[in-house]
């Protein structure tokens, strides 16, 4: 983990493939994408303009309308990330051990009923209960996406998959304030409704076909696939070349009990490493408590369509903050230098805006900037997903538990830093994710890095001492026979795994 991925040295940023990389793997390599990264894509996209249809419906009459005052948006912020965390739990175990192809349509179809039943929204309480159902629904969606990247793709290939995929988020969000537009602008008022109210039925009706398509499209993974594009060969080759990484296919708890392997995990220095570099991650973001709608909206210039289609801009631009950051990732500077370069970016923006009193094109900057933060998601998770590649079930435990835990977290500091009562001004906010901001870059490199690269020497002197044994038995063979095997096995011995 010096600069660029091994597998990357020596290699042009702009080949996609690496050179060592057979015409064979390559045709594999680009099947998966087609499997993967398309529906993906298309998924989040659903999923978040579902997610962050919320926000647009308050600064389209849902406030009024529904008479909330003080920080109910928050609130409503609040209550769907405790969805989001209690339905994780089970997840943990449940991604090895069911296909994926019908784990994650499910939970889609599941997200997509709650979404539409907002439209008939009475009051607080009610929207409240649909709002923690969807998290409870789109809860598992993301690390499960980031579960199958990691179970076909190799550490040089996932920051490139993971960005294009995480495009989605960006899509979602900015869909969802033209979907609001066009329903507050054509759709107000039709059979009695208002135009908010549309917004989530359309929502839903785009969520339920995207679910089942997925079921047939999506290859599973290696232990569990989906075979209804995938040949025999294509897996043989799959697996082939990620146990060339000792990356562990099989999706079994192997010579442990589950709580033993428990035990393990929450015994080892990853769990609680990747766990506080992800909180430091989900606190340095601010998109998700409508500063910027808000913002519009306070200046008292721009219809309630108008506002919705400003709000597309961020998200817009988002898009290529995420392809830079996550190509780059992979192809120029590694993933500390990606990470370094997406939060130096939004410590600039979130400290615009905690000083506040600057023009306003610096707001319109600083604002249109937040989604730098974001834009790292696939990196971490990808270097995530490298460092626990050895033990499939660890990486789906521990992928599930940091994610859950650190998205816990912004329940409450959500709502300590960024109360709605202060909007669009929140100098607690912006202050806390600069902070955060700047505190993942120094973590990153003065502790995650060092880490993963030892981890990578214990794998590496591993498979040595493998090679040696392997060496050491088969001039045996050739010189004495089994007699030389017995002798040979008592003589050599494997370096231990070494904890760290």
């Amino acid at each position: 983990m010096t600069t660029t991925h091994t597998k990357r040295k020596g290699r042009a940023f702009w080949h996609w493939y690496a050179q060592s990389d057979s015409p064979a793997e390559r045709r594999l390599i680009f099947k998966l994408d087609l499997l993967i990264v398309p529906y993906a894509v298309i998924s989040y996209w659903i999923k978040y303009i579902d997610q962050s249809n919320l926000t647009n419906a308050y600064v389209s009459g849902l406030k009024e309308d529904l008479k909330f005052n003080s920080n109910q948006l928050v609130d409503l912020n609040a209550l769907y990330i405790a969805g989001a965390v209690i339905g994780q739990l089970p997840f943990t175990f449940i991604f090895p051990m069911f296909p994926m192809n019908y784990t994650i349509p499910a939970l889609e179809i599941g997200w997509g009923l709650f979404t539409l039943l907002q439209f008939r929204a009475q009051g607080f309480a009610e929207l409240a209960a649909y709002r923690f159902l969807i998290g409870i629904f789109e809860a598992a969606y993301f690390p499960g996406v980031h579960y199958v990247l990691g179970s076909w793709y190799r550490g040089d290939e996932l920051g490139r998959r993971g960005g294009i995929f995480y495009v989605g988020q960006m899509l979602g969000t900015l869909t969802a304030g033209l979907i609001q537009s066009g329903a507050s602008a054509h759709l107000d008022g039709v059979n009695g409704m208002a135009g908010w109210r549309w917004m989530f039925i359309i929502s839903a009706l785009m969520t339920i076909p995207v679910a089942i398509a997925g079921v047939f499209v999506w290859p599973g993974t290696p232990a569990k696939p989906n075979k209804l594009f995938l040949t025999d060969a294509d897996l043989e080759l799959a697996i082939k070349r990620l146990k060339e990484r000792k990356a562990d296919v099989e999706e079994t708890v192997k010579e442990q009990t589950r709580l033993q392997l428990i035990r393990h995990i929450f015994t080892d220095w990853k769990i609680y490493i990747l766990g506080f570099w992800d909180v430091l991650f989900w606190n340095a973001g601010s998109t998700g408590y409508g500063g910027y709608l808000i913002w519009l909206k306070s200046l008292k210039r721009f219809s309630t369509p108008k506002v919705n289609q400003l709000g597309t801009t961020a998200p817009a631009l988002g898009i290529f903050y995420v392809l830079f950051v996550n190509f780059s990732s992979d192809l120029l500077w590694g993933p500390s230098g990606a990470i370094t370069f997406a939060h130096t970016w939004n410590f600039v923006a979130t400290t615009i805006l905690a000083v506040w009193n600057v023009p306003e094109a610096a707001k319109w900057f600083a604002f249109n900037s937040l989604y730098t933060q974001v834009a790292m998601s696939s990196v971490l998770y990808g270097w995530c997903n490298d460092i626990l590649r050895h033990n499939a079930t660890e990486r789906s435990v521990i992928l599930v538990f940091i994610n859950l835990f650190a998205q816990s977290t912004t329940a409450w500091t959500g709502i300590l830093a960024f109360p709605t009562v202060e909007a669009p001004r929140f100098l607690k906010g912006w202050t806390f994710a600069a902070t955060n901001s700047f505190l993942i870059i120094v973590f990153t490199w003065a502790v995650v890095r060092p880490l993963a690269r030892r981890e990578e020497r214990k794998y590496a002197e591993q498979s040595d001492s493998e090679e040696v044994v392997r060496g050491s038995i088969e001039e045996a063979r050739s010189s004495d026979g089994d007699k030389g095997i017995s002798k040979a096995s008592q003589d050599v011995k494997v370096i231990p795994e070494v904890s760290l």
